[in-house]
């Protein structure tokens, strides 16, 4: 299609600011961003979609225009809801590069755009593809019932043959294809290979590489195909590294690197078609956003257990649907930390804690979320609701549980994390009341640190490790821990090092064994006499006595902390 066509349609509420010349234009596609380098993601042809978030000063137009220009885009579309008009200065950059520029109404939504550049485009290419498109775009836009990303995925599988399969970031499973003709669900993806997917999706997205990328696991190969969102989660996250983290993925059973440019075109068509369905179950959270942001910012303010309470009756029917009796609580408490910390990692950690905490029993993505997530700075707070089903004890059954928190999403969230950033998440016990929520949530906040203290880029801790020691670890200042490790393990690495003599590992047991001579030598495999021996130089190298309670506790601390 062409950018004059674009201009023709009254609906879509373009306003030509520049590049009449140029209206002749061909557009092969349409991207959504606010990148301030968005390049790495264009292939040439699109109008691009932005909202000026990536505009800091006037001085930002001049290098935003000419990546694009450099990576052949047809147009740039402003739009005037986040300032008001288009900068003048943007207008001026556009114009030096000749490269066409709109202004988009602030009562028109890109996602109304998206879709009809998506329909026109589709609908210029020959072939059965352009009418599955087409039927796609009709489906999703009826709302839940036309059945959103399954009956798009069903369409794949029964007009084009394709079985694909639609993941979270966290390698969750939102929605499969059903095989040609076969009836029931759709064919299941083991857990492992959803997450082997998503984690190679996120580790080649961190290199800036295009998709779609490709997957050999076992026999057989796929083609992953990301799909950006330009919701709140997306946009928020301005560079590379959040985009990553908030990407739902398309994974298709075949080798794209064998498809005819068409084929590859309309299979990123559906992925835009599925992104305006992604943004909208997006924005459905806005609810439990705000509920769980009210209700942080009256614990935090230290308000009246009853003003707290009357809020909790207010989420409770929004999270726990039908639910007879009031809920008992747990808060989650997470934590996105970037090397450089120029980046507010808030809304990245609060994207990630709402699907990290969706109910791994649950499929697709209306009946999933039940978790009101509020974020302030850095740091995001789930309020998650127990059923208030007791023991025998009174106290609540079960709940969210640190050490399987993290099971099924380190791997492509450390892929996606990898080389500058964190996630630590602290997990606080059940309550049963307003009062007890300040406590939890200090309480998880308490378990994160303890969480932080460890290595790895993706780690938890829960409330039940705040009675052990661990607890003072985190409060170390850095520098003392390390001058403390230095001084007391130092002198063995080196031996170790020059000897090969593993008396690290032969400390480390020695108290994982308390001491007993005869249980290390058998752990070990070792005559008790070198043990004896190890023990003797490891001693003599650090000038401490191992007899000696606090010398053992000064080791223990230092392994512990290195």
């Amino acid at each position: 299609m062409r950018l004059r066509a674009l201009l023709d349609t009254d609906a879509l509420g373009l306003k030509l600011l520049g590049g009449e010349e140029e209206l002749d234009r061909g557009v092969r596609g349409v991207m959504t961003t606010d990148l301030r380098d968005p390049s790495r993601y264009l292939s040439g042809g699109e109008l691009v979609l932005t909202g000026l978030a990536w505009r800091r000063d006037a001085a930002d137009s001049e290098p935003f225009v000419r990546l694009l220009v450099q990576a052949g885009v047809a147009a740039l579309a402003a739009g005037e809801a986040e300032l008001g008009d288009v900068p003048e200065d943007l207008v001026a950059a556009c114009a030096r590069h000749r490269l066409p520029l709109f202004a988009v109404h602030e009562s028109v939504a890109f996602a109304t755009i998206t879709e009809h550049v998506v329909r026109q485009v589709s609908g210029e290419r020959a072939g059965d593809l352009a009418a599955v498109v087409d039927r796609h775009r009709r489906m999703m836009t009826s709302g839940p019932a036309g059945g959103g990303p399954d009956v798009v995925l069903d369409l794949l599988g029964s007009d084009l043959d394709l079985r694909a399969w639609l993941l979270s970031p966290t390698g969750r499973l939102i929605a499969g294809s059903r095989a040609a003709g076969a009836p029931g669900d759709g064919p299941a993806l083991p857990a492992d290979v959803c997450a082997r997917l998503a984690a190679e999706q996120q580790a080649a997205a961190r290199t800036g590489r295009l998709g779609p990328h490709r997957v050999t696991l076992g026999q057989t190969t796929y083609s992953v195909f990301p799909v950006r969102g330009s919701g709140r989660a997306a946009g928020d996250a301005r560079d590379v590294r959040g985009k990553v983290l908030s990407d739902w993925l398309l994974a298709v059973e075949a080798d794209a690197g064998d498809w005819a440019e068409e084929r590859l075109d309309l299979l990123h068509g559906v992925t835009q078609l599925i992104a305006v369905e992604r943004d909208r179950r997006d924005a459905a959270r806005t609810v439990r956003r705000r509920l769980a942001q009210e209700v942080l910012e009256l614990v935090q303010a230290g308000a009246a257990p009853a003003e707290i309470a009357a809020r909790l009756r207010v989420a409770a029917p929004v999270l726990l649907p039908g639910l007879g009796t009031a809920p008992h609580w747990q808060v989650v408490v997470a934590r996105v930390d970037w090397d450089g910390g120029e980046t507010d990692g808030g809304p990245v950690a609060q994207a990630l804690l709402e699907e990290i905490l969706v109910d791994p029993a649950a499929t697709g993505t209306e009946h999933a979320d039940r978790i009101a997530v509020a974020h302030t700075g850095d740091e995001a707070v789930a309020l998650v609701p127990l059923p208030a089903v007791s023991g025998d004890d009174g106290h609540p059954g079960t709940g969210v549980l640190a050490e399987t928190l993290l099971e099924t999403v380190r791997d492509p969230l450390t892929a996606g994390l990898d080389g500058d950033g964190r996630l630590t998440l602290g997990v606080s016990a059940a309550v049963h009341s307003a009062e007890g929520l300040r406590g939890a949530l200090e309480e998880a906040r308490h378990a994160r640190r303890v969480a932080a203290a460890r290595k790895g880029r993706v780690c938890a801790a829960g409330h039940q490790e705040l009675a052990s020691h661990v607890l003072l670890l985190p409060f170390v200042p850095d520098d003392v821990r390390r001058a403390f490790t230095a001084r007391l393990l130092d002198p063995l690495r080196a031996y170790d090092r020059r000897h090969r003599a593993e008396l690290i590992p032969t400390l480390e047991a020695f108290l994982d064994c308390d001491g007993s001579w005869t249980r290390c030598a058998s752990r070990l495999h070792l005559h008790v006499n070198t043990l004896r021996y190890r023990v003797g130089r490891i001693e003599q190298l650090t000038g401490r006595d191992l007899s000696r309670l606090e010398d053992k506790l000064d080791f223990f601390l230092a392994l512990r902390m290195s």
